[in-house]
């Protein structure tokens, strides 16, 4: 008994220290005087909010960057790199309002593409981003061309930052394997499994679609690039492919979206 009382009162010590020392880097942590500025020019998901949700999406974006680090390997970070990368990674849980990122400490920015070993002078140089395992447990890498492109063209159905942080969502519940369960409820998991498994058959099969054919190399990219698409062309994914929109909005916006 004595143990146990013993235990509860270092854990309440520790989230206290914590709690304190989160609070004191928020509070040391300071965004851009032109950060609604560079958030009016370059994400279009913030100019459809309100004013009131602009200011808490601003806040977000803060709390977001008092605990994860980005730091440069061989480029300079800048103030419209941290807003963007910050940006993307509340777009995504921003219906969630005490959802954080509790699994990456620091983004790498790289100038532009490497390779599965981190190499960025490999010949073949083909990766825009990745989540870190193992040693970088903790850790995202970014290229800053790809990271720039992601929001110079919203519409295209493509973003490396929505991919990574939809892997980093995807493995909040220990496993990396395209069935998000913090997302889903449990009647939804079987429909969802069935749905993406059918649509990557259905991919494979005709060798070409709308959805960006490197979702079907499985169901974790799948759910990573289905992702990208749900939020730079909801209109469009809307259209063509009705009930993969229809989940993924309760997935990300369950207030907003139609209850069944």
């Amino acid at each position: 008994m004595i143990v146990v009382a013993a235990i509860l009162v270092l854990a309440n010590i520790f989230w206290y220290v914590r709690h304190r020392r989160q609070q004191k880097k928020l509070a040391e942590t300071v965004l851009p005087s032109n950060a609604t500025q560079l958030l009016t020019e370059n994400v279009p998901f913030y100019n459809k909010l309100s004013d009131k949700d602009k200011a808490l999406f601003e806040a977000r974006i803060k709390d977001f960057l008092a605990h994860t680090t980005v730091r440069g390997v061989e480029v300079e970070v800048d103030d419209l790199d941290r807003i963007l990368i910050a940006s993307g990674a509340i777009m995504l849980i921003f219906s969630f309002p005490d959802w954080k990122y509790n699994n990456i400490s620091e983004i790498l920015l790289y100038p532009s593409s490497f390779d599965r070993q981190f190499s960025q002078d490999a010949p073949e140089r083909n990766v825009l981003g990745m989540v870190g395992d193992g040693a970088m447990h903790r850790e995202m890498i970014l290229s800053k061309r790809s990271l720039r492109a992601s929001f110079s063209n919203p519409a295209d159905g493509e973003n490396t930052v929505l991919h990574e942080f939809a892997h980093l969502i995807d493995k909040a519940d220990g496993a990396t394997d395209g069935i998000p369960e913090y997302l889903l409820s449990k009647p939804q998991v079987l429909p969802w499994i069935s749905l993406v498994r059918e649509t990557i058959n259905q991919m494979r099969a005709s060798g070409h679609s709308d959805i960006d054919l490197y979702g079907a190399t499985n169901e974790t990219e799948f759910f990573a690039v289905i992702t990208e698409y749900f939020f730079e062309q909801p209109g469009k994914l809307k259209e063509h492919h009705p009930e993969l929109f229809s989940m993924l909005e309760q997935m990300f916006h369950p207030q907003a979206a139609p209850k069944n």
